[in-house]
């Protein structure tokens, strides 16, 4: 979605600076505040900001569209897993000032079935069910309103092209009809991984950029759930958002998959 809003926003793959820079991670640590606030009032271009904070934890502001990202929270589970990986653990300590770290994390069915039953609070934990179930229940209540943008991640998967011109479209943002190609082909996953160290830029934190790109493709965390922890996590979910949201995040491959269980 950062690729995307800068291609719309520059109207070339050809960034001027790495994506996160262009678009820096607010709610992030690494950077003191001062510094990246002054980055952000220095930029003479439209600003797009990256957060992982939900809705009710942001000022909404008319003035500013609010893009909301829904995926399968199994999927989601999956990716937080590998970029778990992907980080240099010690090097984050440092930049963050956090504790010694915690004991190291089970394989990843052990994992994600203890995610899915975790007893917590999205208050607590934002990456838990509960809290990513949260963060897209407040938005999906907001969906109505003119800035507020919901946009789900298999949607993009199946018609990038059409995706992009929704968002041009909510954004005010007029392309020329010869620029799409270009810039639907630069957003894809496969020109993503391929130029991620460029895109990425140099990091203090990610063991590797390419691999903060690691597979793209919906349903990973079905494959590792039995029938039984499928039933589990359904009967999870259910208790955490109302059922036409739930409905809206489980489709596509999810669906079909259901079916031919």
């Amino acid at each position: 979605m950062q690729m995307i809003c800068a291609l719309l926003v520059f109207q070339t793959p050809r960034l001027p600076q790495p994506l996160g820079d262009l678009s820096p991670w607010l709610d992030r640590l690494t950077v003191p505040r001062e510094e990246l606030f002054a980055r952000l009032a220095a930029q003479p271009h439209r600003r797009f900001i990256k957060s992982h904070t939900p809705l009710d934890g942001l000022p909404i502001d008319p003035r500013a569209t609010y893009i909301v990202v829904g995926r399968h929270p199994l999927d989601m589970a999956v990716s937080l897993w590998h970029q778990g990986n992907n980080i240099d653990r010690a090097r984050w300590r440092r930049l963050t000032g956090q504790p010694e770290p915690a004991p190291p994390r089970p394989p990843l069915h052990d994992w994600l079935t203890g995610w899915i039953q975790e007893d917590t609070t999205a208050q607590q934990q934002m990456d838990s069910l509960p809290g990513v179930l949260w963060h897209v229940t407040d938005a999906w209540a907001r969906r109505a309103q003119a800035n507020i943008v919901l946009v789900h991640y298999d949607d993009l998967s199946a018609d990038l092209a059409g995706e992009m011109r929704r968002l041009a479209g909510r954004l005010g943002i007029t392309v020329p009809g010869e620029t799409w190609p270009e810039l639907v082909r630069a957003a894809t996953f496969e020109e993503m991984r391929a130029g991620a160290e460029r895109m990425v830029g140099p990091t203090a934190v990610l063991r590797s950029s390419a691999a903060f790109f690691r597979r793209g493709t919906s349903g990973a965390g079905r494959e590792e759930l039995s029938a039984g922890e499928w039933a589990d996590y359904q009967r999870r979910a259910a208790q955490l958002a109302p059922p036409d949201l739930l409905t809206w995040l489980h489709r596509g491959v999810w669906q079909s998959r259901q079916h031919g269980d």
